[in-house]
């Protein structure tokens, strides 16, 4: 995705890149173009995941279910809004930083969870919480002659705002899945991420400038394949080891993405923010195993 935004040397070998703006218009167009392949996988697929997929989707335009819908609705809506902010973010600063910086949600996860469902954070959750914010902190860049300092502070509010927008997701999704199956809910907020991102190019068109389509369909599909097979891997890791051991195999995210930045498209990071994305990626690894430790304690 990065590369759509900026040009870089992919693999060492290819110039590519540089297609499109980093702006909200631009992130619409791009949300578009992967829904477009999302959404038709996710409801072919959808009664294979879960034969009831049907029933189940038509029972919320029922009375007494439109509670739940109106729940899922506001998570695709939530969806769409974290989405082309981290889109912002990925295309103004590093995409391992952009990351790492969104993935500092489970600090803001965990205060909305105090403040809905009543769950406080234990000590070693507030300690853990100190210790992502702090290499949150860490990985920021400094103002330099390639990322100016309103590029950094756009980046960087992008990509924290995409990690808080998440975290209200979550709740919401947390909500909403005590009644609702993942499969319908997930195609849920495929379906209306796609469509408010329609909307939106609808009533803020791109510029009307020559787009080089081939390269911008061809990363549209990559993303939304990896995409979907991210969210069917994730479901079927939480179906055969749970959702905490899932969890924590997913806290390598931030390190595993400036990894592949680095690999493929040479993005660097200095020593400091190697460190901070090690302390967040621990930080997010601890919080997730607090359920293990739990789990263990009520076993013995």
């Amino acid at each position: 995705m990065r590369v759509l935004f900026s040009e870089h040397l992919v693999l060492g070998l290819f110039l590519l890149g540089g297609y499109v703006k980093p702006d909200l218009q631009s992130s619409f167009l791009l949300m578009f173009m992967r829904m477009l392949l999302v959404v038709p996988l996710m409801a072919s697929l959808a009664f294979k995941l879960y034969p009831s997929a049907g029933k189940e989707f038509r029972q919320l335009f029922r009375r007494e279910s439109w509670d739940v819908l109106i729940q899922a609705l506001v998570c695709g809506v939530l969806m769409f809004v974290y989405i082309a902010a981290l889109y912002i973010g990925i295309g103004l600063i590093p995409t391992g930083i952009a990351m790492t910086l969104f993935f500092t949600y489970p600090v803001f996860t965990a205060l909305l969870a105090w403040k809905f469902f009543g769950e406080r954070p234990t000590l070693f959750r507030w300690l853990v919480m100190v210790i992502i914010l702090g290499g949150g902190v860490l990985t920021i860049p400094q103002s330099s002659a390639t990322y100016s300092s309103d590029t950094l502070t756009t980046g960087i509010i992008a990509s924290v705002g995409s990690g808080v927008v998440y975290a209200f997701y979550k709740v919401f999704a947390q909500k909403c899945l005590a009644k609702l199956h993942p499969v319908p809910f997930t195609w849920i907020s495929f379906t209306c991420t796609l469509l408010l991102a329609g909307v939106s190019l609808i009533f803020w068109p791109l510029p009307s400038t020559q787009l080089n389509w081939t390269p911008l369909w061809i990363g549209s599909i990559l993303s939304g394949l990896i995409s979907f097979i991210g969210h069917t891997c994730n479901n079927v890791g939480i179906r055969m080891i749970g959702a905490t051991k899932a969890s924590i195999i997913g806290a390598s995210s931030p390190a595993l993405t400036a990894l592949i930045a680095w690999a493929t498209i040479s993005e660097t990071v200095n020593v400091m923010q190697i460190l901070g994305i090690v302390v967040v990626t621990l930080g997010i690894g601890l919080l997730s195993g607090e359920g293990v430790l739990r789990s263990l304690k009520s076993r013995s």
